[in-house]
């Protein structure tokens, strides 16, 4: 695998990207596969996403009036739009993998498709767009979010989540993944929204975070030509300023490393009982 970095503006991305239809097979076939071992969500991957999808819930819940439609694409399991419903949301979704998608509809009863972004002509104008951990995915991030746009109320809100290059988020090592496409920054993020025709709203994790929360409202297209200028040698830096040794004793690696073993020995726990109270209360919320 090679990685590249554009001089001019800074967004990382694999040497030569792959096509189109290449991400569409791999995504609908392959990836939860390869990248979870399981075709089936176990339990705690299970808690984990539903938990996950009620801090999302409460991260943009201040940014809400109550009651707006909201749609996901990369739905994954489906427990972010089922806790969107749960919160009084109209929430949908699009997953491209058979697998999870199975379980999102069979053991969750959401209404997620089995279906890829670019299939996607009408998503009911949702007042709310999701994008969690899905952008670096894609071949064409400019593509994706013209047809977001394109899907999205007017004034509606474009909610994006992914890896922060600059966070760092791993070590040099363990950075780039087959599967992550394009590796963004906060700023290199903000500038492909702004000409895509989305304005910054907020932007909901520090600079030195492990990951980019950011909100958008739709808007008119903007250029970003020169916003970027001297953005790849920062990039750089940020990339190569830890070797193993120190990027493992920073403070707030070790606290959140901390944090995250002691949720995986909780969730090893309880997982299989949170899972069974959660689909008894949902089959009995759906009726």
């Amino acid at each position: 695998m090679r990685t590249g970095l554009c001089r001019g503006c800074g967004l990382v991305m694999h040497l030569p990207v792959p096509s189109e239809n290449e991400v569409a097979e791999y995504y609908a076939s392959r990836y939860r596969r390869d990248y979870h071992g399981e075709s089936v969500p176990n339990p705690r991957r299970v808690m984990r996403a539903w938990n996950n999808g009620e801090r999302i819930h409460a991260l943009l819940s201040p940014y809400l009036e109550g009651g707006e439609s909201v749609f996901e694409i990369g739905a994954g399991i489906g427990c972010t739009v089922k806790a969107f419903e749960t919160h009084g949301h109209q929430a949908a979704g699009i997953e491209p993998n058979r697998d999870f998608n199975s379980y999102s509809r069979e053991s969750l009863h959401t209404n997620i498709a089995n279906t890829n972004l670019y299939d996607l002509n009408d998503a009911g104008t949702p007042n709310l767009i999701l994008l969690i951990h899905v952008i670096e995915h894609f071949s064409s991030p400019r593509r994706a979010l013209t047809h977001i746009h394109s899907l999205l109320a007017d004034d509606g809100l474009f909610y994006v989540e992914c890896p922060n290059l600059s966070g760092p988020f791993a070590t040099l090592d363990r950075m780039f993944h087959y599967a992550h496409i394009y590796n963004f920054t906060p700023e290199t993020l903000q500038a492909l929204a702004r000409e895509c025709g989305f304005a910054p709203v907020a932007t909901l994790s520090r600079a030195d975070s492990p990951d980019i929360h950011m909100l958008f409202r739709k808007a008119e297209k903007e250029s970003a030509v020169g916003e970027l200028a001297g953005h790849a040698k920062k990039v750089e830096s940020a990339v190569q300023q830890h070797n193993t040794l120190t990027y493992h004793l920073r403070p707030v690696y070790l606290a959140r490393r901390i944090r995250k073993l002691w949720s995986y020995f909780i969730e090893a726990l309880t997982a299989r009982a949170f899972v069974r109270r959660l689909l008894a209360r949902l089959k009995k919320t759906d009726g």
